[in-house]
């Protein structure tokens, strides 16, 4: 049973190394004799904004060890985080303005972006019809509205409408794959959707 762990841990390192190995951070990562760096660059490359636990599941990864590695790569510059409530997210270092990461935070929550996503395609819904889309309560869109608001990506003063929207899709479609099938399907409209008006 323990073998068939560290295979699936041995694969996952490697399948996240092999986009590490493609990834600015690599310099910094391949210094290593373990595979854990390569992976968590490929990882960052490839969802950025994840928290560390999330990173620490996914790469199968103790929390000694994730803790290590990510120090490591903080101090070497290859990497940065920020708070985000009770959550540290990390993101390749110097690729993200800081709108950008907290659009990212939010993303990787699965409400908010549920909701961004909703008005990304329907700019007039109300927060009713976000609610009933997601099949939350009317009192949880309000809640989530006003961090989102506070976050300054979504504005309520006519309705719900998200701000700055060519951005936080670009994000969406660009990091669509680790985001789930909502992000993915925004992904096949984006051509239409980039001309998103919301006047």
């Amino acid at each position: 049973m323990d073998g068939d762990i560290d295979q699936s841990k041995r694969t996952t390192l490697r399948r996240f190394a092999a986009l590490g190995a493609a990834s600015p951070l690599v310099q910094i990562a391949g210094a290593s004799e373990s595979d854990a760096p390569d992976a968590l660059a490929g990882y960052l490359t490839a969802t950025p904004g994840a928290h560390f636990s999330k990173i620490r599941d996914d790469l199968e990864l103790g929390t000694g060890e994730t803790q290590h590695h990510l120090r490591r790569l903080e101090r070497e510059g290859a990497v940065e985080s920020r708070k985000d409530g009770d959550y540290r997210r990390f993101f390749p270092a110097d690729r993200f303005s800081e709108f950008e990461q907290v659009a990212l935070g939010y993303l990787r929550r699965e409400t908010p972006r549920g909701m961004l996503v909703a008005l990304l395609e329907d700019h007039d819904a109300s927060a009713s019809e976000v609610a009933a889309r997601l099949d939350v309560s009317r009192s949880t869109v309000s809640k989530y509205g006003s961090q989102l608001e506070s976050a300054g990506l979504l504005s309520r003063e006519d309705g719900y409408a998200v701000e700055n929207p060519e951005t936080v899709l670009l994000l969406l479609v660009r990091y669509a794959d680790s985001f789930g099938e909502g992000a993915a399907r925004l992904a096949e409209q984006s051509p239409d959707l980039l001309e998103y008006d919301p006047e």
